[in-house]
């Protein structure tokens, strides 16, 4: 691809609105892939060259629907756009011969309106609400509409408008301050403000600085960074320059967990596409900016989640935390001021800086201001990918937008947050969905997990589970997460199996503060949440399996 100037921006992206006209959509990240999206892709092409159809067939991401996938939107002229889902090679051809061919749709294989994503970052105007339980997209705003692997479909939906911006207009602080005015917090977890990051980082002391995008998603349950990667990997590479440009870093780094093939794929794709066209490298779009992108691959330990030890990995030692103060702001890869940010962090920049800070701060809650996407998994009729404004309840994401229950069960519980999380009940679901109400109710926001628990499941298996989990994954390092750990999980076992002791609640919970109060990193430190949560809503579980042990003596 020939080197994009500044004033091509704008061409392309407007040949690609007048072109853009007959289509057909196939979700093909890894929740497709899974359910066999590829023999529906292939089947597809075949058809349409056999019946010598005027109809291009793209590629896309993950719409968020993942209960009904393989998904296939067709857009083409006499018939309104559609998306079918559970589509298959078979029913491929029909849709080809009754949509296309005789402008028909197929309503057996429609997704019902209800619960289709219309709302999104296209018009200016924010959410009215959440009644009718729609999202609003910022975030994957192109999954499931761009080819990933195409750098020109990207543009076409005004990509790359948010680092013109910055290299024509903005000098690096009035970037940082964009993005401090527009109350972006961290969607990693900790929710620490990102343009004060971004401050600290630019003004420490240090010739090299670097800037990572945290890949190594690896919650249980959690896809939200795999599917944006996957589906939208120019996003977030321009985030990526875009903060590269605003602490004074020339390079950068991606670091993902081998286990995301597919994502590791498609960003190595997309930054060769971005150097080719002059969008990475030196001077780009006619400045005098240069900035280049690398990619590291992690092992899957969970750890590396954590900043220090993200930085020891990419460093090639082994991943464990390290104590701060320093911080990575001052000093970190390579001893040098590094900032930190993830996927979906990265991804609201560019929007940010097209809107605007004050179009994204009218979106949310108090200081939890935009959106956040969460992996809706569990006892739900409707599984997937959400975006929801900050503040919407839980309420309205697991009874609306999730569609309730299984039939003829109950929904107790929703785990957020991931193995750090905590369990919140059914009691606590008109709790709005920000980084402060879900402190306040015993969990966090954490990277994204939620997943919906019901009669059927026991408390005490789950946090049994999950703080296996976690100490499968502790590096080993500090003697409170290492020790600790395992001795919750000792007494756990026994109380599953119906062995459990009189004074085994009081040391659940004096373990778990002492581990939140003495752990050298967040693993550690967050660990006991599920523990303490279960206890401060589900005690009478734990009080049952005690029971159940004092009858079997």
């Amino acid at each position: 691809m020939a080197r994009i100037e500044k004033e091509d921006l704008e061409a392309i992206a407007q040949l690609k609105k007048t072109s853009d006209k007959n289509w057909i959509r196939v979700g093909m990240s890894t929740c497709g892939l899974a359910a066999g999206s590829q023999a529906v892709y292939d089947a597809l092409v075949s058809g349409v060259q056999e019946r010598g159809l005027d109809i291009e067939v793209r590629k896309t991401g993950c719409v968020g629907l993942c209960s009904a996938e393989p998904l296939v939107e067709i857009n083409v002229d006499g018939v309104p756009k559609t998306m079918y889902g559970h589509v298959n090679a078979d029913s491929a051809e029909v849709l080809l011969d009754s949509h296309v061919m005789l402008k028909r749709v197929v309503k057996r294989l429609a997704v019902p309106e209800a619960d289709q994503i219309t709302t999104c970052v296209d018009s200016l105007k924010p959410p009215s609400g959440t009644d009718e339980f729609k999202q609003y997209k910022i975030v994957t705003r192109n999954c499931g509409v761009v080819d990933p692997d195409i750098l020109e479909d990207y543009i076409g939906t005004g990509g790359y408008k948010g680092l013109r911006r910055c290299l024509c207009e903005l000098k690096p602080e009035q970037v940082i301050d964009e993005i401090k005015k527009s109350g972006l917090r961290g969607r990693g977890g900790a929710g620490y403000p990102t343009g004060l990051k971004w401050e600290l980082t630019r003004q420490a002391h240090g010739e090299d600085k670097y800037v990572i995008c945290n890949g190594d998603e690896g919650d249980p349950g959690a896809y939200m960074d795999r599917s944006v990667l996957e589906g939208d990997p120019f996003s977030v590479i321009e985030g990526l320059t875009i903060a590269g440009y605003a602490i004074g870093a020339e390079q950068g780094f991606f670091y993902i967990r081998a286990e995301y093939p597919l994502a590791v794929t498609r960003i190595e794709s997309a930054i060769r596409q971005a150097k080719q066209a002059g969008l990475l490298g030196k001077n780009i779009l006619e400045s005098d900016f240069t900035f280049n992108l690398e990619v590291r691959l992690g092992a899957g330990a969970f750890v590396c989640g954590e900043e220090t030890a993200l930085i020891a990995s990419i460093e090639g030692k082994r991943g464990t935390p390290k104590p701060r103060p320093p911080y990575p702001s001052v000093q970190g890869l390579w001893n040098c001021p590094t900032c930190i940010n993830n996927v979906e962090t990265l991804s609201n920049v560019p929007p940010i800086l097209s809107y605007g800070s004050k179009w994204f701060r009218n979106i949310g809650l108090g200081e939890s201001t935009g959106t956040k996407v969460f992996a809706l998994t569990g006892k739900i009729r409707k599984p997937g990918l959400v975006e929801i404004p900050m503040g919407t309840t839980l309420r309205d994401i697991i009874f609306g937008i999730g569609g309730g229950p299984l039939p003829g069960k109950t929904i107790k519980a929703v785990q957020t947050g991931g193995p750090s999380g905590g369990l919140i009940p059914v009691e606590h679901f008109d709790t709005p969905v920000t980084y402060e109400h879900l402190q306040i109710v015993g969990s966090m926001m954490g990277s994204g997990g939620m997943i919906a628990l019901d009669e059927d499941d026991s408390i005490v298996d789950i946090v049994r589970f999950y703080l296996g989990f976690c100490v499968e994954e502790s590096c080993g390092k500090c003697a409170p997460c290492r020790i600790g750990g395992t001795q919750m999980l000792q007494i756990l076992e026994r109380l599953s199996t119906g062995k459990g002791q009189p004074t085994d609640l009081e040391y659940l919970d004096r373990i778990s503060r002492t581990m939140k109060s003495a752990s050298l990193c967040g693993l550690g430190q967050s660990t006991p949440n599920t523990v303490l949560s279960s206890l401060r809503y589900f005690r009478n579980e734990y009080e049952e399996a005690l029971d159940r042990a004092r009858a079997a003596i």
